[in-house]
């Protein structure tokens, strides 16, 4: 007993003389003071002075300049156009960030939560400087200025569209909508990603490749009366293969008008009007004689003119032939295939409209008939023919509607 309490004594001894030791160097002095037990080990500066009981020992935070990182990196040059801009705040967060063209054209750019990341959402345009601007504040409250350049790869070859219908056009119900390509694209899917129809009312729609320069589009039905339809080409910076690069994008809206809807019964010799889903005129005709039977299915008007020249030498038919005719006044002629065939006014053949079929092809009517048809019609009005073997081909005029609608969809990049 007496040798454990001599060593018990020992080790308070040695607890106090480190304890004493501790003090004196955390001081700096030779004062020997005594630290309360449990205290910070910050120290007041007053000589002798303790520490309060019980105070936090987490150390405070330490504050700093937001850090900028800009992707692509400053003077980067040949940047692919559909790779993102990206500007990232370390130990801060972004207050401001603008990319602009050598035109002065902004890229429309989005934060994340917490605006320490700011991400492009235009694709870019190839062979084009930008100026990357705007600030950081950091955690220490200060501002930190944003400013970086590079540049976009040259395109071999731009990729440009032409759109139909025209911006601002009323077109009828059976009007497909019609892109053209200055470029054939490799890449259809990475185009038609690029796409869109939106309308005012709900449908169901599918882009359909014409070939490698045409892309159309249709809803599964004739479009409603009165739709709105917005068509955006949002092809600037997208990659359609071969080193060819969108350089530009687009978009037009439209209106949909009146459903004038007709039918073509060339047996019987008849056409039929209906308007809005009312049957508005039944029309005598003549349509297509032997050697010249007019095609059979769905076609489209296309185009409208008041007055037209029809010279049977743009078909093949060549002066001195029995079959030739050149008439420089054709009233009322409205085109619904691309080889030639029209609806129009014919008095020459008013003895067998509505008995007979003489002509060479085209759907003719009396003159006052086919004024008031011109006068209800729209381009993009579907007329469709039915009661001969000949049927239409493919791209022989907007044929989009001559597709079972299974097959039209397949012919989506995306299907």
């Amino acid at each position: 007993m007496r040798k454990h309490g001599l060593a018990v004594a020992g080790i308070c001894v040695l607890l106090l003389a480190g304890t004493a030791c501790s003090d004196t160097k955390a001081n700096g002095s030779g004062t020997g003071g005594q630290s309360t037990p449990g205290a910070s080990t910050s120290q007041s500066s007053t000589p002798g002075a303790s520490s309060t009981p019980g105070a936090s020992s987490t150390p405070s935070e330490t504050n700093a300049a937001a850090s900028i990182a800009v992707v692509p990196a400053k003077g980067a040059t040949s940047v692919q156009p559909d790779k993102p801009v990206t500007v990232t705040s370390t130990g801060g967060k972004l207050t401001a960030v603008t990319v602009k063209d050598g035109d002065d054209n902004t890229i429309a750019g989005s934060f994340n939560t917490d605006k320490t990341q700011w991400t492009s959402t235009d694709l870019l345009k190839p062979g084009t400087s930008y100026t990357v601007s705007g600030s950081a504040e950091g955690t220490d409250g200060g501002s930190v200025p944003i400013s970086s350049t590079f540049k976009t790869l040259k395109a071999s070859r731009s990729l440009k569209a032409s759109i139909s219908p025209l911006n601002t056009s009323t077109v009828g119900v059976a009007f497909p909508i019609q892109i053209y390509w200055n470029n054939p694209v490799k890449d259809r899917a990475a185009v038609e990603k690029r796409l869109s129809v939106k309308t005012s009312v709900p449908l169901d729609g599918s882009w359909h490749w014409v070939n490698s320069s045409q892309v159309n589009y249709r809803p599964k039905n004739y479009w409603p009366t009165g739709t709105k339809v917005t068509v955006n080409v949002d092809t600037q910076g997208v990659n359609a293969g071969n080193n060819t690069w969108g350089t530009s994008s687009r978009t037009i809206k439209f209106t949909i008008g009146n459903s004038v809807v007709s039918h073509v019964d060339v047996k019987k010799h008849v056409m039929t009007v209906t308007i809005n889903g009312k049957l508005a005129r039944t029309i005598p005709i003549t349509a297509g004689k032997d050697g010249f039977t007019t095609r059979s299915g769905v076609k489209v008007i296309m185009e409208k003119f008041t007055t037209k020249r029809m010279d049977a030498a743009t078909v093949g038919i060549k002066p001195g032939d029995p079959n030739y005719y050149n008439i420089p006044d054709v009233k009322w002629a409205q085109r619904v295939t691309s080889s030639g065939e029209f609806i129009h006014g014919a008095p020459w053949s008013a003895g067998s409209q509505g008995s007979a079929n003489v002509s060479h092809g085209c759907v003719g009517m009396s003159l006052a008939d086919a004024k008031w048809f011109f006068d209800q019609t729209l381009t993009g009005d579907p007329v469709t023919v039915t009661g001969t073997s000949r049927t239409m081909e493919p791209g022989n005029g907007w044929t989009d509607w001559n597709t079972t609608w299974a097959a039209y969809k397949a012919g989506s990049a995306l299907s």
